[in-house]
């Protein structure tokens, strides 16, 4: 055979081994026997390695490749991966609506889109030049972890897209709705996806079939069987050898196009998959009202056993992508979609006592501890009561018989107390004066649920706050546990987060079964994570009511006003500015209340207890510390076009035509000018859409200047 002649068949060999993997793994229909496709992959293979200049990044060969990983490196997403809010009932389900109606002004039309909720990984899968080139999981949302190697184990993966998968799909799929089909492939000959990107998500998960294979093999070599297919799903994709997750025969469904290709409606997403040669699940259904929505979810239900995949529930998503996008974001969660779960699997079990347990702000949070019990394949031994009026509510005793259940099938929770099952021997639980682990009063404040301690000192309290000062979300000091962080502390090697920074293995090595290569991995892990994010920094403070979305948000409000950054150079730190940490308090005594309440997302409760943080002298002092002890901030760098709009603040109310909200404020940001959810007497403009509300009112009394449309697009061209 020629060069030119095994070029060809090289070519051949892969256009026909994908024709057979796409009827096979998305298509769930076969041609040929699994041993005549064998017979051509080892033939293509052959010709690879006499001739392997011919190999291409989307050979049928390279789902396979490579030494295992020492480490997976971090991927950001262009846009975050959001995860969704739950709910349990109808009730809830209405009320979502209304609130998203409220929130808009107007009723929602176009209906609702209704997937199954399969229980999995989310990941995303970005193609370049139409070859499949980085795939990555959640992770925060907004950084992830590159799997790609893993993922392209998965054969109902494509590792390019081919225009053959479009024809067999019409071929071979019935499509309800014509007039949409031929809609989204317009779209799609419109998009030259062999010289772009395209980001797809998607859900890895493990078939119930194939999960059960896995025990067995386990029972045979005497190893512990694994709890859940969704834990397999997501530790197969965590392995660093991809090889780990070749042999768990994984599966992936898309449930949305990421780029915007023009698509209108989500189901429109699903059908540019599905002509892309990605495997949809087949069961996902159009909802035109709530009728129709509790109808599928019912009949998911019902059929859930049947299945040969694991689902806990089902997806409501808002039709209309563009109202979708008009509904933004709370939390880390968008408001135009939602979990709406299935009822708990539940079991019974006792409370053998109620204990309390003190978190880093100090609050108290009554934990019930159970006779051991197996709830959806997890053996659960305590439940979180949250706190007294969550007891009270219950009418929970210690000795009591109760039901748990697991909150969509993850979370366990106490559901109902069986009071004919006393025996007159239970218990009544009392929240105890004084804190046990430290002694002082414990406090409830007015308007508060919870309980706290009162001393900042309390040993429980310092021991969460570095806990949560150096987890995955914050710092993310790699060996450093809750046992670790006790010996030091109980050493005196350490009294707050900032004297980590400063540890020497000295210091370590004289603690009981600490050598001297623990004590140098533990020293080298802290001196690495000194270089961390503002978002990151900021949620490792652990202020009151604030987690990881609202310090993303105070870190974007931060960028803009820092006066304290510096540009800085050296790998890995390109594009980025070193902030100084005690620059902050600077910061924070030039930002009022009134301006940390106008960040979006930002309410004056949590901006109250930003704002008191800040300006405690102990904080400051800590602030201080951290910066001496070699802690620095990186702080992206602002993509800002000019300070055209520095110094002014507008506030957006209406609907605008020719931007999207987010693109509206985007805009203000890059030309140096802040947004304020509320209009007061330092708001500079009112931008005025399409049925203002409440907000142009009270700019009209302030004497707030008001923009229209036009207006507006003017001042930001």
């Amino acid at each position: 055979m020629t060069k030119r002649e095994a070029k060809k068949r090289i070519e051949k060999l892969c256009q026909v081994i994908n024709y057979h993997r796409y009827l096979y793994h998305v298509l769930d229909r076969q041609e040929i026997t699994d041993a005549a496709l064998d017979s051509l992959k080892k033939e293509l293979y052959d010709l690879e390695q006499e001739y392997p200049e011919f190999i291409t990044p989307d050979s049928p060969t390279q789902r396979i490749g490579g030494k295992p990983l020492k480490k997976f490196s971090k991927v950001q997403h262009k846009i975050p991966m959001l995860s969704f809010n739950d709910t349990f009932s109808r009730d809830d389900l209405r009320d979502w609506i209304n609130r998203n109606e409220r929130y808009l002004g107007k009723k929602i039309t176009g209906g609702f889109f209704c997937e199954p909720k399969i229980d999995g990984l989310a990941i995303s899968l970005v193609y370049k030049n139409g070859v499949f080139n980085i795939g990555s999981t959640r992770g925060d949302g907004i950084i992830g972890e590159d799997v790609t190697q893993n993922l392209k184990t998965i054969h109902s993966i494509p590792l390019a897209i081919s225009p053959v998968s479009r024809e067999l799909y019409k071929k071979e799929c019935k499509t309800e709705n014509k007039k949409l089909e031929e809609r989204v492939e317009k779209l799609l000959d419109k998009f030259p996806y062999n010289k772009r990107e395209l980001e797809v998500r998607g859900e890895i998960y493990i078939s119930k079939s194939d999960f059960e294979k896995l025990n067995k093999e386990r029972i045979k070599k005497g190893l512990p069987l694994y709890a859940n297919p969704r834990n397999i799903a997501a530790g197969s994709i965590r392995q660093l050898d991809p090889k780990i997750a070749q042999e768990r025969d994984l599966n992936c469904f898309i449930y949305s196009v990421k780029t915007d290709l023009g698509q209108r409606i989500h189901q429109e997403e699903h059908i540019m998959a599905q002509l892309l040669g990605f495997r949809v699940n087949p069961l996902c259904q159009y909802a035109k009202n709530l009728k129709e929505i509790f109808a599928y979810h019912e009949k998911m239900y019902r059929i859930r056993e049947k299945l040969p995949f694991e689902i806990d529930g089902i997806v409501v998503i808002i039709s209309s992508n563009e109202i979708f996008k008009k509904l933004g974001v709370t939390g880390k969660a968008p408001r135009g979609a939602i979990a709406y779960k299935f009822p708990l699997k539940e079991a019974t079990t006792r409370v053998k006592d109620i204990i309390v347990q003190i978190g880093r702000t100090g609050a108290i949070t009554p934990v019930a501890k159970l006779e051991p019990v197996e709830v959806g394949g997890v053996t659960i031994t305590s439940a979180t009561l949250h706190n007294v009026d969550e007891i009270k509510r219950l009418g929970i005793k210690i000795g009591d018989t109760v039901i748990v259940g697991r909150a969509g099938d993850v979370i366990p929770d106490i559901i109902k107390v069986l009071p004919k099952l006393r025996t007159g021997e239970e218990k009544e639980f009392k929240m105890p004066e004084k804190c046990p682990i430290c002694g002082a009063k414990i406090v409830r404040f007015p308007g508060e649920v919870a309980y706290y301690c009162s001393s900042k000192n309390c040993f429980a309290r310092t021991r969460r706050r570095i806990a949560h000062f150096v987890s995955k979300g914050a710092f993310d000091v790699a060996g450093l546990g809750p046992q670790i962080i006790d010996r030091l502390l109980e050493a005196g090697l350490i009294r707050d987060v900032a004297d980590l920074f400063i540890l020497k293995e000295g210091d370590i090595i004289q603690l009981e079964g600490f050598q001297e290569k623990l004590a140098s991995n533990l020293v080298q892990a802290i001196e690495c994570a000194k270089k961390v994010t503002l978002a990151r920094f900021i949620y490792a403070l652990g202020i009151r009511h604030i987690g990881e979305e609202t310090s993303r948000l105070l870190a974007e409000k931060l960028k803009v006003k820092s006066p304290h950054s510096t540009p800085t150079s050296g790998r890995g730190l390109r594009g980025r500015q070193k902030s100084k940490v005690g620059g902050l308090i600077g910061i924070f005594d030039k930002t009022s209340l009134e301006e940390l309440e106008g960040i979006q997302g930002i309410g004056p409760k949590v901006a109250k207890s930003i704002y008191d943080w800040f300006h405690g002298r102990e904080n400051q002092r800590l602030l201080r510390k951290l910066e001496e002890s070699g802690v620095k901030i990186e702080v992206p760098s602002l993509k800002v076009k000019s300070l055209k709009l520095k110094g002014r603040i507008f506030v957006l109310t209406g609907e605008l035509k020719s931007v999207t909200r987010s693109e509206a404020k985007e805009r203000i940001h890059s030309l140096g000018g802040d947004i304020s959810s509320s209009v007061s007497k330092k708001t500079n403009y009112v931008v005025a859409g399409k049925k203002p509300g409440s907000k142009y009112e009270k700019a009209k009394k302030l004497g707030v200047k008001i923009l229209d449309e036009k207006d507006f697009l003017r001042m930001i061209r």
